[in-house]
Order: C-alpha cells, then sequence, then structure tokens
C-alpha cells in the first residue's frame, strides 16, 4: 500500500473505498469498553466472553467467495479459517500441527500415511469423517479447476486412497514423500461436507470451524456467530465481522475511529506514527513476507541467466528495505524461507556490485536494456520498491520502466503477463513454495522455472527419509536458484497489524499464513 501520513479521522470517510462494508452492519457498540491493554495475550488476565470483533482487510471486490477451496487474499484465508478446518496447519515454526487430524503415521515406504481424525462436528451437526476428507480433495483436485492448493495435493493417488473406517483415512501417494503433513497442511485444504457445491458456499456455507455463518456481502461484510460446539473449543467472541477496505488509509481511520477493533497490514510509516502513542496496539510478526522482484525465464530478456544474475547484482538490498520498508524488514540473500527449516543459510550474502552486472550485460548483449517492471499500489513497499530499484538499474545503464497495475487484478495479471514484477510471499515451509511456485506444473509458477532436472530433484528430496539428506537435496535446489533463479528476493518485511487497545489475545509470534494469525476464535474484548 501507499503511505498516507498525516492521517486525521474525519478523513475517513472520504478515503474509504470500503466505506459501504463499515456502515452495514453492526457499526454501533460492540461491547469492548476499549479499556486499557496491549494485543498481546501475555498478562491480558482471564478472557472475557462477549461482543463482536470488527476486522478491517483488503478485499477482492464484488467477485468475492466463501469457496475455501478459491481462498487467496488474506481476507479470503482469514475468513475460511473461522467457518472451516484443515487436516493440518502451520505452527510458528512452520512445521505442520495436527487440527481435524488427531494424528498421522506413514508406512516404511513413506507411499502410504494413515490419518486419523479427531471427533469433530460440522455447524448442521453431522460428523466430520473420511468420506468428506476424500470429497474435499478430489474436489480440490479437480483437472477443470484452479483450486489454490491443488499443486500441493498432486502426490496424492487420489483415486487409490480410501476410508478405512469413519475416522481413518488412508492416503496412497504417487511416490514417497517425507513432507507430507505439509500436504495436510497446504493453503486452502480445507475441509468441507461430502457434496458441496459452488452455490453452497457463499449462501449457506458449512464448516466445521469455530464461527457459523450469518451473512455474507461480496466486497464489503461477512458476519459469523460463535460456534459453540467448536472441537477446540468456543470462540470468547460472540461474533466476527469481516469489513472490507482497499486503502491502508481507511483502515487505520477506520481504527482510530472506533469503526473497527483490528486493521490487517499496515505500512511501516503508519505503525511508526502511532507505535507507543497510546491510542491503539501496533503488533509486528517479524520478517513474516518475503520482498521480491519477480524475473519470467521463459522470455526475452530474462530467459539469459546472464541478465538474472545482472540483475541480482544490481540491487542494493539495504536501500529496498529502507527505503521500501522504513527499515521494518531485514535484507534477503535471492531465496524464500530466512530462518525456516531447510533454508541454505550459507549463502554468502549478496551485495550490489554494478561493474560486475555491467559486464554480465555485456556478455548477454544488453548493454543498453530497457525492461518494464509491473507494480501496484496493492501491497505495502510496492510502488517504492519499484522506484528505488528504477534508480539503482539506471547505474548500471539499464532503463527500468515502471508501470503500475490494477489493484483488483494485479496478482492474476502479473501471474502470466509482462517480464518483470513486484512480488510478495507469505510464510510457508520452504517445501510448500517449491511445490507451489518451482515445479513445471505449478499453478501459481510466476516466474515460470520449468526445469525437469529441478523437478526429478523435488521429488528425490520427498522420497529422501533421513533428515540431513534429505536437507542436503534441498540445499542443491536453493544452490541452484540463488545462482540462476528467477526471484531477485531483496527483502524480509515485518508483517503489522493494528487493534484497539481493548482487544486481547492477539499473537504476536505467528507469521502472517501460520495456524495462530487472524485466530480470532482466540481473541476476546476486554
Amino acid at each position: 500500500m501507499q503511505d498516507y501520513p498525516g492521517l486525521r479521522r474525519r478523513g475517513f470517510l472520504a478515503a474509504a473505498s470500503g466505506i459501504g462494508a463499515l456502515t452495514l452492519v453492526g457499526c454501533g457498540d460492540s461491547g469492548s469498553g476499549n479499556k486499557s491493554g496491549g494485543a498481546d495475550g501475555g498478562g491480558d488476565g482471564k478472557p472475557r466472553r462477549g461482543g463482536r470483533l470488527r476486522a478491517a482487510f483488503a478485499g477482492g471486490g464484488a467477485s468475492e467467495t466463501l469457496d475455501p477451496h478459491l481462498a487467496n487474499l488474506f481476507a479470503d484465508v482469514a475468513r475460511a479459517k473461522a467457518l472451516f478446518d484443515k487436516l493440518a496447519d502451520y505452527g510458528d515454526d512452520l512445521s505442520a500441527q495436527p487440527r481435524l487430524a488427531s494424528g498421522w503415521e506413514p508406512n516404511a515406504g513413506l507411499d502410504r500415511w494413515k490419518v486419523t481424525l479427531r471427533k469433530a462436528d460440522f455447524h448442521d451437526g453431522k460428523p466430520v469423517t473420511a468420506e468428506d476428507v476424500l470429497f474435499s480433495f478430489r474436489r480440490i483436485a479437480d483437472p477443470e479447476k484452479a483450486f489454490r492448493a491443488k499443486a500441493s495435493l498432486e502426490p496424492i493417488d487420489l483415486k487409490a486412497s480410501r476410508a478405512v473406517d469413519e475416522r481413518t483415512v488412508e492416503f496412497v501417494l504417487k511416490r514417497p514423500t517425507a513432507e507430507f503433513p505439509n500436504v495436510l497442511a497446504a493453503f486452502g485444504a480445507y475441509i468441507v461436507p461430502d457434496g458441496s457445491s459452488a452455490a453452497d458456499f457463499d449462501k449457506t456455507p458449512v464448516g466445521s470451524g469455530p464461527f457459523r455463518f450469518v451473512s455474507f456481502t461480496p466486497g464489503r461484510s461477512a458476519v459469523f456467530r460463535r460456534n459453540d460446539d467448536h472441537w477446540d473449543g468456543a470462540p470468547h467472541l460472540d461474533e466476527v465481522e469481516f469489513v472490507v477496505a482497499n486503502e491502508e488509509s481507511a483502515r487505520v481511520n477506520a481504527l482510530l475511529g472506533g469503526q473497527v477493533e483490528y486493521a490487517h497490514e499496515l505500512n511501516p510509516t503508519t505503525a511508526r506514527a502511532h507505535e507507543g502513542k497510546g491510542q491503539i496496539e501496533i503488533v509486528r510478526l517479524r520478517n513474516s513476507a518475503m520482498q521480491a522482484f519477480a524475473m519470467k525465464t521463459d522470455r526475452a530478456p530474462f530467459d539469459d541467466k546472464r541478465v538474472r544474475e545482472a540483475f541480482f547484482l544490481i540491487a542494493d538490498r539495504q536501500e529496498l528495505v529502507d527505503g521500501a520498508l522504513s527499515g521494518a524488514g531485514v535484507v534477503g540473500n535471492d531465496l524464500f524461507g530466512k530462518g525456516y527449516e531447510y533454508y541454505a543459510d550459507g549463502l554468502p550474502q549478496r551485495e550490489q556490485d554494478l561493474d560486475r552486472a555491467r559486464s554480465l550485460l555485456k556478455q548477454a548483449g544488453a548493454e543498453k536494456l530497457k525492461v518494464t517492471l509491473d507494480t501496484s499500489a496493492v501491497a505495502a513497499g510496492f510502488t517504492e520498491a519499484a522506484s528505488i530499484f528504477r534508480d539503482q538499474a539506471a547505474k548500471a545503464g539499464v532503463t527500468v520502466d515502471v508501470k503500475m497495475g490494477s489493484k483488483d487484478s494485479y496478482w492474476a495479471d502479473i501471474l502470466d503477463s509482462g517480464t518483470l514484477c513486484c512480488y510478495r510471499s507469505g510464510a510457508m515451509p520452504i517445501e510448500a513454495h517449491l511445490s507451489q511456485r518451482l515445479l513445471t506444473d505449478s499453478t501459481t509458477n510466476a516466474t515460470k522455472w520449468h526445469h525437469k532436472d529441478f523437478d526429478a530433484l523435488y521429488q528425490q528430496a520427498q522420497a529422501t527419509k533421513d533428515d540431513k539428506e534429505r536437507a542436503a537435496v534441498f540445499g542443491r535446489m536453493q544452490r541452484r536458484l540463488y545462482a540462476e533463479g528467477g526471484f531477485l528476493v531483496w527483502g524480509f518485511a515485518d508483517w503489522i497489524i493494528g487493534t484497539a487497545k481493548g482487544v486481547k489475545g492477539v499473537d504476536r509470534k505467528a507469521p502472517a499464513n501460520t495456524l495462530d494469525w487472524a485466530r480470532f476464535d482466540k481473541v476476546w474484548l476486554a
């Protein structure tokens, strides 16, 4: 998002493109009381039951859906995890944690896994069964659809997999898969009732999550009520309302004006302006979001790896972190997942080297290269990063034309179009990043990295039972990406959330996209 200095409460009505959502439902007293106290659960005292929490997110317009298998934006995922459950989800350290699954056990060959379900019910009172799990995964894997988790579920032979009994699923895999629990935790791999159709989800969605459906107006508002019978315990809140406010200024001013109690994704300038001032709480989820430029490796000029290496060397990463993120982050090294399991932290930190960059461009016959950099105000720091990198590239003789894209369609537009774009990612295991974005048939392969030998290395890693040996294979893959990949990863940003003073129980360690992020069933209003 763009920076909005000098925000004022009275500016909210003019700034909020999502104002309809913010006035549609329940903008009176939420029962929070807005008493003193921090957002962290630590030292907050005993949770208080009751009230409605209103949470502002950037949304997807009139095309929004509650179909959890289509969840893509952060707003989609937050709504999905309130209504539905997955078999597993990612903990703060990006390890798979049991959810609807109470446990899993592989055979000796790692190609059959038995998953045991805990006792849980859907909102209509019917139990969650093995057949529901198989239906959900088969729906996601439909070859005619492009559901988010489809690539992650690829290792499963869903025709051969079966329900052993009502609460036991035997998954038969196409190949040995040591990281199979990550598949269960895959983004979008929510469990829905057997027979659910697309039409059901936006009218009367039935899940097994901590909240039950009340109402939904795409692009505006969704209201959910506490599920007293949730297997993991009833939420403290009576209701949660998700409201759409696409402009960061709208979310901030709604929070300052008492129209919402939770504002997702604030920019660093806003955070610095309000941190410690007493009016609202700022929650920083450290180094949650990878910040990058994505080069499409299947087309000129980035089909030449010398050009890609030159761009790696053009970037002054510290200047990008300082300028685009206002210092709220750390530098990257052209690899995803800094600090996560399997991360190749032994590689030298890449520094700017304009002489070497110019030499590589000359070797590639691209001395006076001109390239278009697609960006948008769709995410914090994107437009600033584009401008900074344009100036850095000019020093190497490269002309970068910054092209502003639509916030509503940016993520779809850049997937196949263009040659260079601003890119980011929330947290996920390195294995999941590889499978979703870097295999030949990955559905979100923004760099068009298509290499059969790289695909084979991924399968080798998944078939390797020994942890150290598997880490070595993942290390080989990352060294290849470091040398000639399409992601110029320049930084890792703090994920910033703002809350009203009376909001308690917001986790301060969970990276965006993990289990305890947007965990509104554990939040309460003091």
